[in-house]
């Protein structure tokens, strides 16, 4: 739609699974065209992953909306040539292979930049591209381990907290990759030339450290390591922190100020405990011992009635469906039902977070659907569609929804 801020912006993906898919799926929606390229045989991996809607993904319908797919084979001359004169007509082309992938096929940054000097080449990976671990594999968890993230959760002395969420593809992958992207795009005015854009998840994860870390850096000997449920917002002050409930469900307290704290106090009748509601050892050990306690007495319902109406920073961790049943979270528009033509059904879209105009919402894209509809816009004639064997007809994908 034109009136979205990155309409007429033109982004190639070449990624796959989760971080490149949702840096370019917040692209999409904020009005960018995005192009996917998948190979021929089975496409994006996330294609075949449950749970499934009458046979196709849903988590890859979840990640894909509002993009075409193109089907190449980069492993032949011909697919590889393609995608050289394809960048020509790109702004932004997106990967996440491991580091010399792409330059291993002949079409690595300096090869596709020099096709196109204002392309900026976007380059998504666990460790980065340089460093003594660049070429290793790994996920998620193993990005938050070794930045330290997964070490800093979890109650002291015990286990660290499996973070349930993928902090490192999204926070350290797809967050940072946006930011370079745009970062880019903005120098790009200036200089008239692309740029390529480096993207470790692991560096990326570290930041979600940074507060604490880098105080602890600048400390420096008169510091100490950080540690893992002992310090103010892990788990170190009674005043925040997570407490169970009767009913074995959780209240997320975070009184953290003193106004909240003492206002939780007063609610509880228990001023008594919030002289050491700040203490990181035997003192406060105590107080969130006794919250525990009376936090247990009821069930959460009882809780939430308790509180209604003060504004003390206590939420209940929902669960489930709860999620997207939340007033304010529906209220904020985050989730939109939308009619999939295609599929002759209707589908509620989680959108992204940033909205600077009505949203488009077309259904993610069947395997090379816009083969022939992206090559011939790139100049491909007739006979170069058969040697590429495009031969796939166009599903009708027109219709579109707005939130």
């Amino acid at each position: 739609m034109d009136t979205l801020p990155l309409s007429g912006l033109k982004v190639l993906d070449l990624s796959r699974l989760l971080p490149g898919p949702y840096a370019t799926l917040v692209l999409a929606d904020l009005g960018a065209t995005v192009d996917k390229v998948e190979e021929p045989q089975g496409g994006d991996y996330i294609r075949q992953m449950p749970p499934f809607r009458e046979g196709e993904s849903a988590l890859f319908y979840g990640l894909n909306r509002n993009k075409r797919s193109l089907t190449l084979d980069l492993k032949s001359p011909e697919g590889r040539e393609a995608l050289k004169r394809l960048v020509r007509g790109y702004d932004v082309l997106v990967e996440s292979f491991r580091p010399g992938v792409m330059d291993k096929l002949g079409l690595g940054e300096g090869v596709l930049r020099a096709e196109n000097p204002r392309l900026i080449y976007c380059a998504i990976s666990g460790y980065g591209q340089t460093g003594p671990d660049r070429l290793k594999a790994g996920h998620d968890l193993n990005y938050a381990a070794r930045a330290g993230v997964l070490a800093y959760g979890g109650a002291a002395g015990g286990a660290p907290a499996f973070p349930g969420v993928q902090m490192g593809d999204i926070g350290g992958g797809s967050l940072f990759a946006l930011v370079g992207i745009l970062a880019a795009l903005h120098e790009r005015e200036r200089t008239g030339r692309g740029r390529l854009v480096d993207v470790s998840m692991t560096d990326g994860t570290l930041a979600f450290l940074h507060m604490h870390l880098a105080a602890r850096l600048i400390q420096g000997e008169q510091g100490a390591p950080l540690q893992r449920g002992r310090e103010a917002l892990n788990g170190g002050y009674a005043c925040y922190g997570l407490y169970r409930t009767q009913d074995d469900r959780w209240l997320a307290v975070g009184a953290l100020e003193p106004k909240f704290f003492s206002g939780l106090c007063e609610r509880l009748g228990r001023m008594d405990l919030f002289a050491d509601g700040y203490d990181t050892a035997e003192a406060g050990a105590r107080v969130k011992a006794e919250l525990a306690r009376l936090f247990a007495e009821h069930p959460l319902a009882y809780w939430q009635e308790r509180f209604a109406g003060t504004d003390l920073c206590i939420e209940p961790v929902l669960e489930g469906d709860e999620v997207w049943k939340d007033p304010q979270l529906q209220a904020r528009g985050l989730f939109v039902e939308a009619n999939d033509a295609q599929r002759g059904r209707r589908v509620t879209h989680l959108l992204t977070p940033l909205r600077m105009g009505p949203t488009p919402l077309r259904p993610p894209p069947e395997l090379g659907q816009h083969s022939r509809e992206i090559l011939t816009e790139a100049g491909f004639s007739a006979d170069e569609l058969l040697r590429l064997k495009i031969t796939i007809p166009v599903v009708s994908n027109d219709s579109e929804d707005v939130s």
